[in-house]
């Protein structure tokens, strides 16, 4: 499939959007969490630089088992349904951020972050994925 095959609806939980440089939004048809298309995503859209950002629709449905931070900039994070605490990692020590459906959340450049679910449901996650790195909780 091409970049902008389909110009109707799509669902946004399988076919993830890269926004890039010069206002584009391009449907990623196929997206898989796999090293291998992770890899083959960042080379393809590496012009855009620090600029790129992953738009994701994804179940929260378990606490997280690990941390994680994005270096490039700011993520946007809103909670559609559930209940989730988002805690991040600073040099202050941990900060819980209770989130409710309709709430968001902006995780600062270079601050580590993780989830726990105590109802599940769905979030938005708008990353800049370029040198995210995650360690273990």
């Amino acid at each position: 499939m091409t970049d902008h095959e389909p110009s109707g609806a799509f669902d946004l939980g399988t076919t993830r959007i890269h926004l890039g440089r010069g206002a584009t939004a391009v449907p990623l048809w196929g997206f898989e969490w796999s090293p291998a298309y992770l890899d083959d995503y960042g080379a393809r859209f590496a012009a855009d630089g620090d600029e790129g950002r992953l738009v994701t629709l994804e179940p929260v449905t378990t606490s997280w088992d690990s941390w994680e931070r994005h270096p490039a900039g700011e993520e946007v994070v809103v909670l559609l349904s559930g209940r989730v605490d988002l805690v991040q990692r600073t040099d202050a020590g941990e900060r819980r951020v209770p989130l409710g459906p309709g709430q968001a959340l902006i995780n600062p450049p270079g601050v580590w972050h993780t989830a726990d679910v105590h109802q599940p449901g769905e979030a938005l996650f708008i990353t800049p994925g370029r040198g995210t790195e995650h360690e273990p909780r």
